[in-house]
């Protein structure tokens, strides 16, 4: 009997430390559906696998130059999405540079690239 819990306590540690160290990744952008039009403001939608700590979280326009604009962003109702508010941008190539926590407190930084077109 005593080994049969300690399997079942083995067992359950083993699935509860899986579900602890998950990062969050990009399972969905919008920008794949939408691209940005030129010279109009608009939103980037980004669906993650786990729900995300925004509070503590850093999102950036990057522009030709290394030049890093600070983007605000904000949880979606649903649960690991949230929505950037891109500025109105001029054709040209960009990318969105993120630092995400996850909730469980993993960081998970990645870069994802654009382009505006007329």
């Amino acid at each position: 009997m005593n080994n049969i819990v300690r399997l079942f306590c083995l067992c359950f540690l083993f699935l509860l430390s899986e579900t602890l160290s998950a990062h969050a990744v990009v399972t969905q952008y919008s920008l794949k559906i939408t691209p940005i039009q030129a010279n109009k403001s608009d939103n980037v939608t980004l669906t993650f696998n786990s729900k995300i700590e925004l509070g503590l979280s850093q999102i950036y326009l990057v522009s030709k130059g290394d030049k890093h604009q600070l983007l605000t962003a904000e949880n979606s109702s649903q649960q690991g999405q949230i929505i950037i508010h891109v500025p109105a941008l001029d054709v040209g190539d960009y990318a969105i540079k993120f630092k995400i926590f996850a909730a469980d407190g993993h960081l998970t930084e990645d870069v994802i690239h654009f382009t505006v077109l007329k």
